[in-house]
Order: structure tokens, then C-alpha cells, then sequence
């Protein structure tokens, strides 16, 4: 880690009053270019803690950049991930009070509700398979506290800056459907997602490592790291299969999953 304790309290406190005011903060990366994935980390730590200390429980975990487009596009091998919270949460149906984000997206996702605890290091697909209690269809609901690119220099935020600002996690939605993941071919679970009827994105659960329980196992062997593991009753989400897609007031978002279910939202 190169930022000082001091560093990493003003990045998160920054990021806080950014989702409080919607008004985005600057990209970390500029303010200090020597910040690594691990301050990142540090940086998106401490702000979660930040809002444990008011009230928020941890319900579960994302997965970001498992496509192999998005690692190159940001120029890096590895997933990111972030953590969910229990405001987080929405159901399928659920209309998304206006202004409850700042620029909203959405990606389609397969979600996994762990059954049993899964800790690395050397967790495995099949070990996740083991653990889960149950996939289910799920949309992410991204947001960026951070801008996603400097007002003055035009840089884009890199993933420093993603990574800090929570892997750009802002919500779920969790589809009502429950499936066993040991009868599903999970690189075939796919959907079609339209945005006010009109079709935005399709994809195959194939995009995500080619298998999306490995995503899993690559979470629980990251968190071993810091001596944490996947717990009983929290929801992963798995990384996106589709790019994301502008979600601005009005629009209606349905992610039709086949067989594998619906889940849907409106953001008013």
C-alpha cells in the first residue's frame, strides 16, 4: 500500500459525501496516481465501515470485470469485487424511488445464496456448488460516486477508482425464481434485457470466466486474505454477462432469463 491511513479516511469520507449530496467526487486516481489496488481496497474498507458505524449490515458480495472485454478495456487479468448492503436490496417489481442513485446502470447477473460457509485459500467451483443454496436471476444496479472521467483533464477513472468506490455497486434486484446450480448449465443461462420495451442487451452466463461459480471461488479465496469468508445466507452476485445499460428516470428495466425466470424494476 502506498496512501497513509489519513489517505484512505478522506478518500472514503469523500465517497460518502458524494452518494449523500450527489455530487461526484474527483477521481482517486488523479488526486493520487501512486494509490494501488490494494489502498483501493483499503480506501472502499474503510468507507463500508464508515457506514456499519451507522447502522448498515453486510447482506452478501458483487463480482465486477469478469469479462474478458472488460479486463482488457481496463488493462488488468482480475475481477473486483464489492460488498452488498441491506439497503441495497430490491425485489423483483420494485420501483426505484428517483433520485435514490446518481447515474444508474444495470447489469444481468446469476446471484448465489450460500448455504453453508465457503473460505479459501484453495476454494474450488465444485466447493461453491457445495455451499450454495440457490441461484436465482438478479439485475445489479450500478452507480459512480466517483466521475467517470476528470471535468478538466478528461482521464477516465481507472480501477483504482473503481475498486475505492465500491466495484460501483449501488443496489440489487433479486428475482423470485430458486434454482438448484448442480442441475443448471450456468454458460447457458442467458437474458434478454430491455429498457422501456426496447431491446438494450442479450448475453450467456458463459461471458462470466466461462463459468460463474469460479467467480465465486475467486471471491472466497480472496477474502481468505484477509481472514474472511463467504457466510450463510448472503447473496453473491456472480459479474455481469451483458454491458451495462443507462438506467435514467423512467426507465422501465425487464431482464427476461428464459426458464431461468424474470426479474424486473422501474426507476421512477
Amino acid at each position: 500500500m502506498m496512501l497513509t491511513a489519513q489517505h484512505i479516511t478522506e478518500a472514503a469520507r469523500l465517497l460518502g459525501e458524494a452518494e449523500q449530496t450527489h455530487q461526484q467526487t474527483g477521481l482517486i486516481s488523479l488526486r493520487h496516481p501512486e494509490a494501488t489496488m490494494d489502498d483501493a481496497y483499503a480506501i472502499q474498507a474503510e468507507w463500508m465501515k464508515q457506514k456499519l458505524d451507522m447502522g448498515r449490515k453486510v447482506i452478501g458480495w458483487k463480482i465486477g470485470l469478469t469479462s474478458r472485454a472488460m479486463q482488457q478495456q481496463l488493462n488488468i487479468t482480475t475481477p473486483d469485487s464489492g460488498v452488498l448492503l441491506d439497503n441495497m436490496l430490491f425485489h423483483h417489481g420494485a420501483i426505484i424511488p428517483k433520485n435514490r442513485f446518481i447515474q444508474p446502470r444495470i447489469e444481468a447477473e446469476i446471484a448465489f445464496v450460500m448455504k453453508h460457509a465457503l473460505k479459501g485459500p484453495n476454494a474450488t467451483s465444485a466447493d461453491v456448488l457445495a455451499a450454495t443454496d440457490y441461484i436465482a436471476p438478479s439485475l445489479e444496479i450500478l452507480d459512480t460516486r466517483i466521475f467517470r472521467s476528470d471535468p478538466a483533464t478528461k482521464k477516465a477513472r481507472n480501477i483504482v477508482d473503481t475498486i475505492s468506490d465500491n466495484a460501483a455497486n449501488a443496489g440489487i434486484v433479486m428475482g423470485a425464481e430458486k434454482f438448484d446450480p448442480r442441475k443448471v448449465d450456468m454458460r447457458w443461462v442467458g437474458a434478454i434485457v430491455t429498457c422501456n420495451g426496447e431491446v438494450e442487451e442479450t448475453g450467456l452466463g458463459a461471458g462470466v470466466l466461462n463459468d460463474p461459480a469460479l467467480g465465486i471461488a475467486w471471491l472466497a479465496n480472496r477474502l481468505a486474505i484477509y481472514g474472511e469468508a463467504l457466510l450463510p445466507g448472503q447473496i453473491v452476485l456472480s459479474g455481469s454477462f451483458i454491458r451495462a445499460i443507462e438506467a435514467p428516470s423512467g426507465s422501465d428495466i425487464v431482464a427476461d432469463f428464459g426458464a431461468f425466470g424474470q426479474v424486473a424494476c422501474n426507476f421512477a
